[in-house]
């Protein structure tokens, strides 16, 4: 572990006093946000099955909010990733049910200036790629879980973390023009990338590690073209947001453990690419890995270690002084032999 991880955990754990002694480190998983790109979740997910332990608490920014709902529900990463996989993988029947879930009287999609409020509900959405044990209230996760949106006209982010589950996540991934926004208690929410695209900032005080997985990206350049045409200036703009919003987050604090899940180069709509996805995000789930395993080794060292190991062996009162007489005795008995 870098000496900078290293001092940034121990701040954390000054600031959680309830931590007890000898217990192993409560962690805080951050799932950020990035379309297609934050698939790398699930490989990421496996890591902490793989070492058998389990988020204090999870917080999640769109597609995050998808993943995070699922492990906080207390499926497997296994689970949850053959489920996703098998969606994704099946495209004409994805395809199929995606338009079956347009917003009713949408029109054409070309039509920019019609006055439909998106393609799709995210609400609908959510039925296809949420697996069977997701619950439809918070109250009933295994973990507690925070879940990002935007409330579009108060210009600032939402935290959901009680009540309707589905209704929160949904609003969370509600990227504008492609899906329609979500009206909770008269808000109307989009998505939570647009101002928190990598809420680790949640986790302050109430975990002693923060993890931080960052999907966010920018877009790619095409070979064949200098310029980008509208529909991509379109849909990455609000991804050029979040990829500043994160940069500027981190200039002035960072998590414990931050993880690039190196899927950038992905465009944020390119789930098709499920597969070519999750392998490039595997040296990011390696270098994850060595991270928990440093957090967790330095803790169980820590745990057997005696608490003063060198104030035991100190001698009683006295003892120096007499210790000093009998040295000085030997010597001088060694020399007179000589």
């Amino acid at each position: 572990m870098a000496d900078g991880e290293a001092g940034r955990i121990a701040a954390n754990r000054g600031q959680n006093p309830s931590r007890e002694s000898g217990k192993t480190p409560s962690i805080g998983l951050v799932l950020g946000g990035g379309g297609a790109r934050g698939l790398a979740h699930l490989v990421m997910l496996e890591v902490f099955d793989e070492l058998g332990i389990k988020p204090k608490i999870i917080a999640g920014t769109s597609i995050g909010a998808i993943f995070g709902a699922a492990y906080a529900a207390g499926l497997s990463a296994r689970d949850i990733r053959a489920h996703t996989e098998e969606t994704l993988t099946n495209r004409f029947e994805l395809l199929r049910d995606l338009f079956a879930a347009r917003v009713q009287g949408a029109g054409r999609f070309w039509n920019l200036f019609s006055e439909r409020h998106a393609i799709l509900t995210p609400e609908a959405l959510l039925d296809l790629v949420f697996p069977e044990g997701v619950p439809r209230s918070f109250d009933e996760l295994a973990i507690p879980l925070h879940i990002v949106a935007s409330d579009f006209y108060a210009l600032e982010p939402a935290v959901f973390s009680s009540g309707p589950l589905r209704p929160a996540v949904a609003a969370s991934m509600a990227l504008p023009v492609i899906f329609e926004p979500v009206l909770m208690s008269g808000r109307s929410y989009v998505d939570g990338g647009l101002t928190n695209p990598l809420p680790f900032d949640l986790m302050a005080g109430q975990v002693d590690v923060v993890v931080a997985i960052d999907v966010s990206g920018s877009p790619v350049p095409s070979p064949s073209r200098l310029r980008p045409t509208a529909i991509e200036a379109l849909f990455s703009s609000s991804f050029l947001f979040e990829r500043s919003i994160v940069r500027e987050k981190l200039k002035s604090h960072q998590p414990d453990i931050y993880i690039d899940a190196g899927t950038g180069r992905f465009q944020a709509l390119e789930f098709w690419k499920v597969r070519e996805i999750l392998a490039a995000a595997e040296p990011a789930k390696a270098q994850l890995r060595a991270k928990l395993q440093r957090v967790l080794g330095s803790e169980r060292l820590a745990e057997i270690a005696p608490p003063e190991k060198h104030a035991a062996l100190a001698p009683p009162d006295g003892a120096k002084e007499r210790m000093r007489r009998l040295l000085a005795r030997a010597k001088s008995d060694g020399d007179r032999q000589t």
